[in-house]
Order: structure tokens, then sequence, then C-alpha cells
């Protein structure tokens, strides 16, 4: 049996369970109150835990396979496998200070207090920089610390940057870019090729995300222009169309943010009949 721990709420939750939906895993019975969900495959079930457990949870056994934050996996120092970026929770932990504050790098800040809910990354930032601060350790609201005397600066995770406008804050360096990962045990690793499959079936559906699949008719006389406009992952497949010894079918794969000029050049490359196709899962 798998156990796979994922985000039991959060901002990496619905995202996760999507990706795992169409990766052919779904959760069933699933409700994010329960501890454990069933899955399609009878010998993998759910965990649901709290994102910052779970790098613990994967590197202790408690759980096969995890995703989580890649910042959570730095900071608790998990030994972990780290099989694949999800593409996706990306984010930065920034160093801010107040928008008033004269202080404008790292190094002004030697003697001083950051406040941060992630104490290991920012004191390795600190170490490298050669910067001696005091850390203040908070669970929480991280951005109201400097505008209370508690800190001179934070430490915290920030995407879009709202958050430390709001709060009166300035970034003056970024300390660690994250996004969420997918990890395993490393003696499950060793043990289980099923963790394999899982990797797989999640890598082939980022795989095919912003892709789509084209399916056309071409008249043989005009195969050579259609096939300057169609370069594909390795070259358009053609075949002959059996009804018609004139006609080839030609199908493509392609970025589906070119397919709006991509099919209009088509068009007047001379291919005809012309369909475009969503694609679920790529296998590598």
């Amino acid at each position: 049996m798998i156990r796979i721990a994922i985000p039991n709420k959060g901002r990496l939750h619905d995202p996760t369970v999507s990706l795992l939906r169409e990766a052919g895993l779904p959760v069933l019975e699933g409700s994010t109150r329960k501890l454990f969900a069933k899955t399609t495959d009878p010998e993998i079930t759910y965990l649901f835990a709290r994102a910052a457990d779970i790098p613990e949870y994967v590197q202790d056994g408690a759980a096969d396979v995890g995703i989580t934050g890649l910042d959570l996996i730095n900071e608790t120092d998990a030994k972990v496998e780290v099989l694949l970026d999800l593409k996706f929770g990306a984010a930065n932990l920034v160093l801010a200070v107040p928008e008033d504050s004269p202080i404008s790098s790292a190094e002004q800040l030697e003697g001083m207090r950051v406040a941060t809910v992630f104490p290991n990354i920012t004191r390795k930032y600190f170490d490298n920089a050669g910067v001696k601060i005091e850390i203040i350790r908070v669970s929480g609201a991280c951005e109201m610390t400097p505008h209370v005397g508690i800190a001179d600066a934070i430490v915290d995770i920030s995407s879009s940057g709202t958050t430390l406008v709001t709060n009166h804050l300035k970034m003056i360096e970024k300390v660690f870019s994250s996004s969420v990962y997918l990890i395993a045990n490393r003696k499950s690793m060793q043990k289980d090729g099923k963790i394999e499959q899982i990797k797989t079936a999640v890598e082939s559906v980022l795989r095919a995300k912003g892709k789509r699949y084209l399916m056309m008719n071409v008249p043989a006389e005009y195969l050579e222009q259609v096939k300057k406009v169609l370069p594909g992952l390795a070259g358009p497949t053609v075949m002959k169309v059996e009804s018609d010894e004139s006609m080839l079918a030609v199908h493509a794969v392609v970025g589906s943010d070119t397919i709006f000029a991509t099919v209009g050049e088509l068009k007047a490359a001379g291919a005809r009949d012309i369909l475009v196709v969503p694609i679920e899962r790529m296998m590598p």
C-alpha cells in the first residue's frame, strides 16, 4: 500500500487534488475533514496533512509520497527524494523592511532582528551573506512585527507582493524561490515501483499542459508547405487516407498559445478539415 500525503487545506489543496484527478487518481470518499481517503487504485491512499508537516511525514515513513512546497522541504531539511517540480504554487521568500526604512540590503541588518516563519532558511541566507542577526521566530502575522517593535525586518512568503504593500513594507532582496514538488520516502523508492508509476502519471499531465493535438487532411501537393508550419514535438505524423490516394492525414502536437495563428497558416498552406483536440496526458 502506498500512502500519498497531500495538503488538507490552504492555497495548495485544490491545485493538488485537481492535478491528481487529471493523473487518474481522484480522491474517493473525499472530505478534507477525514484523515485518509481512497483513490481509484486500491493500492494507493491519501493522507491529508498540514503542508508544513508533509516533508517530515515523508522522511519518517508515515507517508511514502508527498506533495508540498519546496520552501517547506528546505525549512525542515527533510531527507527525502525530490522527484518532480509540479509547476504551481510559485512564491518567493523575501526580505522586507518598512517602506520608510533606509535599509536597502541584507548587509545593513547586521546585529538587527529579523522575524520569520522560516528560521532555518533565513539563518542559512544570512550566514551565506556573512551577516549576524537575531532571528525572531513567529507562527504567523509576520508582516506586523516591524510595526510593533518586535523586529527590524521580516523574511516572509510573497506570491504577488500585495501583502507587503498593504502592510507598508518593501522588498529589498529575494531569499528563496519556491513552487510545489512531488517528494518520496527514500526507502519506499527502493522497494516499490508504484511510486515511479505515480511520478510518470503526474508528469504526463504536466507535459500535456499548454499543448493541443491537431489533425487535418492535406492534399499531397501541399504537404511540404504544411510541414513548414507544423514542426510539432518531433515533426508531424503523415498517413495516407484510404478513401482518397491524393489526400494525406497529418497529425501534430503544438503549443496552445500558437493555435490561433497556426490554424490560419495551415489553411493558407492548403490544409483542410482541421481538428483541434485537447491533450489530457503525454507519456514521456
